[in-house]
């Protein structure tokens, strides 16, 4: 039986995501994601109406006539979920901490995939795998993603990305789309990070609390490591610390996304005092422009 506050939380998702999947985000997740899973077929001789963006131009080089790649569509495309759930998760300074916020966000995508026919999976790290579901279509597994993601309890507090992404590289070997949604609270995934994005269609995603950046004036103030149970106070009343605070915010934040600007992979920034169906839409609309231009 599921506990009925649980059943509550599972329908306002399924509710509110499959809303918003159908007034804004299906035709941009087929428009983004349709026809990403290709197999090459052949290359053959240039015909007029073909895509220019499609020619080969090894072999238009070596035969002196124009030669296009062609492709057939895969049948379905797989979609995982690499979900950091640890302990630092458990925050929230807003109406929701980042881990309610990483459960409806993988609820929109996985509606939105099972709308196109895809697959979805779901794998949940902390600082070791504590739960893999195998990808599968449909309402009810997707369900059944939302329910196992709002009611799960880390058997640890501490974060290991890169434990993640290995266990990622053993169980499929199929390109999939892997959204890798965390706080990025972690060190030493660069290279695991770097070799997925080369191996799948990867979008990291980074839910940031407002109050991991900013810190308002509320006098003095202890605050506790959720993984490592460190405590220090801090006199928020101090002009000087807050701007200290506020600077090493700001530069974590930019030093993520010269990261990901690096390694080409995409990103996502998710704020949990904002809508992150705006950040969504938003993302898949640059990144479908960005497409059309290559």
């Amino acid at each position: 039986m599921i506990p009925k506050e649980l059943a509550k939380k599972i329908r306002y998702i399924q509710i509110y995501t499959s809303k918003a999947v159908n007034d804004s985000l299906a035709g941009e997740y087929e428009s983004l994601f349709k026809g990403r899973g290709m197999e090459f077929d052949e290359v053959r001789e240039y015909q007029i109406g073909d895509e220019i963006r499609s020619i080969d131009w090894n072999v238009t080089a070596r035969t002196g006539d124009p030669y296009v790649k062609r492709f057939v569509e895969e049948r379905e495309l797989t979609v995982l979920f690499l979900v950091d759930l640890s302990a630092s998760g458990a925050f929230g300074s807003a109406l929701k901490i980042k881990n309610e916020i990483a459960a409806e966000l993988c609820a929109l995508l996985a509606f939105s995939a099972i709308k196109n026919n895809d697959k979805v999976g779901l794998i949940v790290f902390t600082d070791q795998v504590e739960m893999f579901i195998p990808p599968a279509k449909g309402t009810t597994h997707v369900l059944r993603l939302i329910r196992e993601l709002l009611d799960f309890t880390p058997g640890q507090a501490m974060t290991d990305i890169s434990a993640g992404i290995e266990y990622l590289g053993r169980v499929t070997t199929k390109r999939s789309v892997v959204f890798l949604v965390s706080d990025f609270m972690g060190e030493g995934y660069e290279q695991q990070l770097r070799v997925l994005s080369r191996r799948h269609d990867l979008i990291a995603v980074s839910i940031t609390d407002p109050r991991e950046v900013k810190m308002p004036d509320v006098g003095l103030l202890e605050l506790e490591d959720a993984e490592t149970g460190e405590q220090i106070i801090i006199d928020t009343g101090s002009r000087k610390i807050r701007k200290q605070y506020q600077g090493l915010g700001s530069e974590r934040q930019g030093t993520l996304k010269k990261m990901f600007q690096l390694m080409d992979v995409d990103h996502i920034e998710v704020f949990t005092d904002r809508d992150y169906v705006f950040d969504l839409v938003r993302f898949f609309r640059t990144r479908e422009r960005r497409r059309a231009k290559i």
